[in-house]
């Protein structure tokens, strides 16, 4: 099978490798769609993120769907949870399975991901896509899954304000469930015009200096808009952090967090959302086809990698 893997930062070779056996509870599943996320582009231009670094080549990509090839499920069009918790350590066992000890994940460490033709997977985290919703939008139900579950920490409730501080995918995909939530006015700051229209196309408007809000999500991953989420949120309010800072650090003043009494949390990927991310995408209350804007071959993956890295577009998938 092909195989794309990073070797070195800005390094991706294609392979021809052997298909991967499926372990006891494993599907085997031919993957055709992989989206390019802002981890994966951590890891394809500093050959890390965080503090987890390349230390063999590696293959990217967690967000994917395709179609299980073998056994009782064969023929079923499924979406792959990136995420393998192991069901046994304290997190797991409170309901916090996004924050396992011993999680695997795909493309990440030495976990290898979707950018394959192939991809053996605990057939727990493959969920099944209905009629209605493609590949591509498939893809989508991932970073849709971390909007979910960052608007699921800020509590919304109707009538609330709310800001978006950086609009790229996830973005983007929070403004429609603040939405959902309902949230009355939603404010977002973006520099790149083209993630601005698209705010704006899905109701949002600009934030100026003065406005305040409820709620403040912080998906940009650096630190000016983290220090606007902190200066726009009212008294009382909460600030949600989601961004992934590239030299894995967040500063923000600390006499503002302390004088208004903000409640601060961190996204920690997701949890639970599938089922409910198919279910809103099924019904037409999220739109993510809209967020695909360019798709490539895997052969192609460098060049689909170099145009992510640009902040080209919305959503960048390589299809297989």
């Amino acid at each position: 099978m092909k195989v794309i893997r990073l070797h070195a930062s800005a390094d991706l070779r294609l392979h021809t490798e052997p298909e991967p056996e499926p372990a006891p509870g494993e599907a085997l599943v031919r993957v055709q769609a992989v989206g390019i996320c802002g981890s994966d582009l951590h890891w394809f231009s500093g050959g890390g993120i965080g503090d987890a670094r390349l230390e063999q080549p590696l293959v990217l990509g967690h967000e994917a769907a395709g179609v299980i090839v073998a056994g009782p499920r064969r023929g079923q069009r499924v979406a792959l949870d990136p995420a393998i918790p192991c069901h046994k350590c304290e997190a797991c066992l409170q309901g916090h399975p996004n924050l396992c000890e011993q999680i695997r994940f795909a493309g990440h460490g030495s976990e290898d991901g979707a950018l394959r033709e192939y991809i053996a997977w605990p057939e727990e985290c493959l969920f099944t896509l209905p009629e209605a919703l493609s590949q591509a939008d498939g893809v989508i139900l991932e970073p849709l899954g971390v909007a979910m579950h960052a608007v699921d920490l800020a509590h919304l409730r109707p009538g609330m304000t709310v800001g978006v501080f950086g609009c790229g995918p996830i973005g983007l995909l929070v403004i429609q469930m603040a939405r959902l939530a309902g949230a009355t006015r939603i404010f977002v700051t973006e520099p790149r015009l083209h993630r601005l229209e698209a705010a704006r196309r899905l109701g949002a408007h600009e934030w100026t200096p003065g406005q305040t809000v409820d709620r403040a999500f912080e998906m940009a991953g650096d630190n000016a808009a983290v220090e606007t989420a902190f200066t726009a949120v009212k008294a009382g309010g909460t600030v949600i952090l989601a961004g992934i800072p590239d030299d894995d650090r967040t500063s923000f003043s600390a006499s503002v967090a302390r004088r208004k009494g903000l409640t601060i949390k961190m996204v920690r990927r997701m949890k639970f959302t599938y089922p409910r991310a198919i279910q809103l995408v099924e019904a037409g209350l999220v739109d993510v086809r809209s967020l695909v804007t360019h798709t490539f071959p895997l052969e192609q993956a460098q060049a689909a990698f170099t145009l992510a890295q640009q902040r080209e577009g919305l959503k960048i998938i390589i299809t297989l």
